[in-house]
């Protein structure tokens, strides 16, 4: 394929019943592979100069990983329907306390067990055309999935334009209040392969969401100024990184919905950067710190930080937390958030 193009095959090696798609979107010099097994980006790959591509992503050795629960890394998978924690796996909403399966020692994790990166979503393809090839996959959610009231339908579009970007809007609607926050959860390496600590990372971020150490909230937002988590006129990921006992905070953005991106990063190696926008008002980094010993694409055995996430998303916790901005999605409301994804080559030198 070459300009703007779409493609797409059936996925082979998934367990019994289950029959995803592979969906290749193509233009400007990205490609990007994606499956409706949990509204998944498989791969981002960037054309090299020499006509080659690098895959930016990490994976399983084969598509099929993605359905193993255990262990569950949630490769490149939308998730949903609340993404990150909430404390004790339960909240309560309108005088009413919803207990949620426990995923994460005692608290729910990513939606829970069955969340949205386990389901079959349903894809529809729309050709190459001015605006650029698109996917746009839907689920419906029922009251009580999870624990989580009112019956939601949710739908992610993920399309290509001409600068090398790949966009993913979230929409839902559901029909009672209840907690929604969707994210997509890819492992980046801009290198292709090996450690991430060399990457320089620049977050429009002043301030961050301290934790416990099972990774909940303190219920604070504390400035980054003087501290392991300030990344705003851009550092390596690995210079404060032990300080701070490996990365897997949410950083509160300045100004979500700007033109200016809320993050980038750069492979001062390959010369590789990433551009992230978003509208949502947290930010989390997560630099792998559980990935040690996770099989991988082609063979590699990825090892510890070999690969960061950046996911746009509320705070976590934050169906109990009143003081972070809300994720109630009410009745009659539109949930409708975005996340672009623009890559690029800084010049030779």
């Amino acid at each position: 394929m070459d300009g703007s193009a779409l493609a797409a095959y059936p996925l082979d090696g998934f367990p019994d019943g289950l029959s995803p798609r592979c969906f290749i979107l193509e233009r400007g010099g990205l490609r990007v592979a994606l499956s409706d097994y949990g509204a998944t980006i498989l791969a981002i790959s960037l054309r090299e100069p020499d006509g080659g591509w690098t895959d930016l992503l990490l994976g399983p050795p084969e598509p099929a990983g993605h359905a193993i629960r255990d262990p569950r890394p949630y490769f490149g998978a939308t998730v949903g329907r609340y993404a990150n924690r909430i404390a004790g796996a339960r909240f309560r909403l309108e005088g009413r306390e919803y207990p949620l399966p426990a995923n994460d020692g005692s608290n729910h994790l990513h939606g829970g067990p069955d969340g949205w990166d386990a389901r079959m979503w349903r894809a529809t393809a729309r050709a190459a055309d001015g605006g650029g090839p698109s996917v746009r996959m839907e689920l419906s959610s029922p009251d009580g999935d999870q624990g989580y009231p009112g019956r939601v339908e949710a739908s992610a579009v993920f399309s290509l334009s001409g600068d090398r970007s790949l966009s993913v809007r979230w929409e839902a609607v559901s029909d009672a209040a209840t907690p929604v926050c969707l994210t997509s959860h890819g492992y980046f390496n801009l290198r292709g392969s090996g450690g991430i600590l060399d990457h320089e990372l620049e977050l429009a971020a002043g301030g961050y969401v301290p934790i416990r150490p099972d990774r909940i909230p303190l219920g604070t937002v504390e400035p980054v100024e003087g501290t392991a988590f300030d990344f705003r006129g851009g550092k390596r990921l690995g210079r404060d990184m032990e300080a701070a006992g490996g990365y897997d905070h949410c950083w509160v953005l300045d100004a979500p919905g700007g033109e200016s991106p809320a993050a980038r990063v750069v492979d001062p190696d390959s010369g590789r950067w990433m551009e992230l926008y978003t509208d949502l008002p947290g930010l989390q980094l997560y630099t792998g710190e559980f990935l040690g010993g996770t099989p991988g694409k082609g063979g590699v055995v990825y090892g510890k930080r070999d690969g960061f996430c950046l996911e746009p998303e509320f705070l976590p916790d934050s169906p109990n937390q009143a003081r972070f901005p809300t994720c109630i999605l009410e009745p009659g409301m539109r949930y409708d958030r975005f996340m672009r994804l623009r890559f690029g080559r800084l010049p030779a030198r």
